[in-house]
């Protein structure tokens, strides 16, 4: 396993995350009461909020999540399930990289 490949992959992916992260904030303002938008885009502004809060919420838990598997790049349990301890497929780490999990344990 080519560990620098690895190491690149998870620090672009914590930079795109922490992009998202900054995006999906700004998207989650509060909505000001005062506003002078109809009744209906009020009410589509909320749903919209809400669905970034949840965005904001997975692209967190990502962050996290990758920070934890930089964290094991250099330890000899860096890709291995933490289910069923074998070995997570290169493919997998490279395409997502804050996998603990291999395929069949994270179905």
């Amino acid at each position: 396993m080519d560990k620098a490949q690895v190491k690149q992959t998870i620090l672009d992916e914590i930079s795109k995350t922490e992009a998202s992260i900054i995006h999906y904030k700004e998207l989650t303002q509060p909505i000001a009461p005062n506003d002078a938008i109809g009744r209906v885009s009020r009410m589509d502004a909320i749903n919209n909020k809400t669905i970034n809060e949840a965005s904001l919420r997975q692209a967190e838990h990502k962050l996290k999540t990758l920070k934890i598997v930089l964290s094991k790049i250099d330890g000899n349990d860096f890709g291995i399930c933490l289910k069923c301890k074998q070995a997570i497929p290169l493919g997998r780490i490279l395409i997502r990289p804050e996998s603990l999990l291999c395929v069949n344990c994270a179905r």
